[in-house]
């Protein structure tokens, strides 16, 4: 029974630690397109700490659909 009750211990401490790419910056590129900065979110539950690494950045060039 001790065994069941630290197995199901370390699997609540340990948890996700990555939730995956996302958004964190979205601005003008300044003609006419926007720049997408996605980057990778990571949780150190034993220093209680959040931070982000593995980023990068896209470009996404808008054109005009009505003419």
């Amino acid at each position: 029974m001790k065994l069941i009750i630290l197995a199901g211990l370390v699997l609540v401490i340990t948890g996700c630690t990555t939730a995956g790419p996302y958004v964190t910056n979205i601005s003008s590129d300044g003609a006419n397109g926007l720049t997408i900065e996605k980057c990778k979110v990571e949780m150190n539950a034993f220093m209680g700490v959040v931070s982000t690494g593995d980023c990068n950045t896209s470009t996404l060039k808008l054109t005009n659909s009505n003419r």
